[in-house]
């Protein structure tokens, strides 16, 4: 006599019917394939011009703020303002134009740790020059 569930058919009982289950392994190669896309782009969104800072003790700085601009000076000695190529005449504009908007505009100042000292100063000079409240170096931490 074979066992049978309460309506009458096989198809259904606990006992051998036929199981739901899911596939994980697109799911899991998804989720990989998304990680390794973030672990990709995170980097790339701090900051566009790839430089060698230099090793100091950091202080908080204030790049989490959404108005900070950022002034790099890389090894070739070309300029940038918030990516942006620029010029030292040019850079005194835009900073005296963002002056004159917000007093307290922060600004940092990223340079190549391979430059001479001079070529950072000059960029410092004109943000001094400019009356900008809050600047500061960037530098990696020790």
């Amino acid at each position: 006599m074979s066992r049978r569930g309460r309506h009458g058919g096989r198809g259904g009982d606990r006992l051998g019917g036929p199981k739901a289950s899911i596939d994980m392994n697109s799911l899991i190669d998804l989720t990989f394939l998304l990680l390794v896309t973030f672990m990709l782009t995170i980097p790339a969104l701090e900051q566009g011009i790839t430089i060698m800072l230099p090793r100091a003790k950091t202080d908080v700085l204030p790049s989490k703020n959404a108005k900070a601009n950022t002034i790099t000076v890389d090894v070739n000695h070309k300029i940038y303002l918030n990516d942006a190529p620029t010029t030292l005449d040019q850079l005194e504009a835009d900073l005296k134009a963002m002056v004159a908007r917000d007093a307290d505009v922060p600004v940092l100042v990223r340079g190549d740790e391979r430059l001479e000292y001079g070529a950072v100063m000059d960029v410092v000079k004109v943000v001094y020059k400019c009356h900008v409240r809050k600047m500061a170096l960037v530098t990696v931490e020790k």
